[in-house]
C-alpha cells in the first residue's frame, strides 16, 4: 500500500487553570486573537477557526465527543467512556525513522487479530497555539488492528495503528470524502477503515491490548 506518516506538530498543553481561562470558542475568537498578538487575517487565525469549527459541529449519530484542553479534560473523558476504575493504556502508530521517505509503498508484513476494544476514545490533536485534542468516542461497531510495516524504499519499520474500522457507515454524510475516493456509499455492510497518524491516540481497556504482530 502507498501511505504517509507525516510527523504532525503539536503543541504542548497549558496547566488546566490557565487554559479554561481561555475562551475555546468561534464566538471570542477575536479576543483570544488578541490575547495571543495573533491577526485575524494570519495563518494560524485561520487554523484556529477550523479548530473551533470542529469543535463546536454537531456530533454524529452515536458519537459521543470533546475538545480536550488539558491533560486533566482528556483523562476525564476517557473515565466517562471507558470507566474511572479501569487502568486503561494507549496505543498510537511509531515514529517513522528520521531516513524514512515520507510517501512511498509499505509491505504489509502482519496484522494483529486480538485487539477487542467495544469500547475505546481516540484523541486527535488539532492546529492550535496550545494543545487541543478532538477526543471521541463512536458506539457503532469497530474493529482494531495494528500492522507490521517495511517500507519498499530503505526498509523502514512501522508498527501502525492501522486499523480503525467503522463497520457501520449507514448514518454517514455521503458527501463524506472517504465515499468519493472509494467510490461506494454509506452503509451496513459498508465498513471504512483508516489508519492512525503519528501522534494520534487510541485508549483501551488493557484487556483488548493482547495484540502479537
Amino acid at each position: 500500500m502507498t501511505l504517509q506518516f507525516p510527523i504532525q506538530e503539536v503543541s504542548n498543553f497549558l496547566p488546566r487553570e490557565e487554559a479554561n481561562s481561555i475562551p475555546l470558542s468561534i464566538s471570542q475568537l477575536s479576543n483570544v486573537l488578541q490575547l495571543l498578538s495573533l491577526h485575524e487575517d494570519s495563518p494560524q487565525a485561520k487554523s484556529m477557526r477550523e479548530t473551533l469549527e470542529q469543535c463546536e459541529g454537531e456530533a454524529v449519530i452515536g458519537e459521543t465527543k470533546i475538545c480536550a484542553n488539558s491533560v486533566e479534560s482528556m483523562h476525564e473523558f476517557v473515565n466517562t467512556i471507558i470507566g474511572p476504575e479501569t487502568k486503561y493504556i494507549v496505543l498510537t502508530t511509531s515514529n517513522p525513522s528520521p531516513s524514512a521517505t515520507p510517501l512511498q509503498k509499505y509491505t504489509i508484513m502482519g496484522i494483529s487479530h486480538d485487539i477487542n476494544a467495544p469500547i475505546w476514545v481516540s484523541c486527535h490533536p488539532l492546529p492550535h497555539p496550545y494543545a487541543i485534542y478532538y477526543c471521541h468516542y463512536i458506539a457503532t461497531g469497530t474493529r482494531v488492528f495494528k500492522v507490521s510495516l517495511v517500507g519498499d524504499v530503505n526498509g523502514d519499520n512501522m508498527e501502525a495503528l492501522g486499523g480503525m474500522c467503522h463497520l457501520d457507515t449507514s448514518d454517514w454524510n455521503p458527501n463524506h470524502m472517504i465515499f468519493k475516493k472509494l467510490r461506494v456509499n454509506p452503509g451496513k455492510d459498508t465498513p471504512v477503515c483508516h489508519f492512525f497518524s503519528i501522534n494520534h491516540l487510541l485508549w483501551v481497556p488493557p484487556q483488548s491490548s493482547k495484540a502479537t504482530m
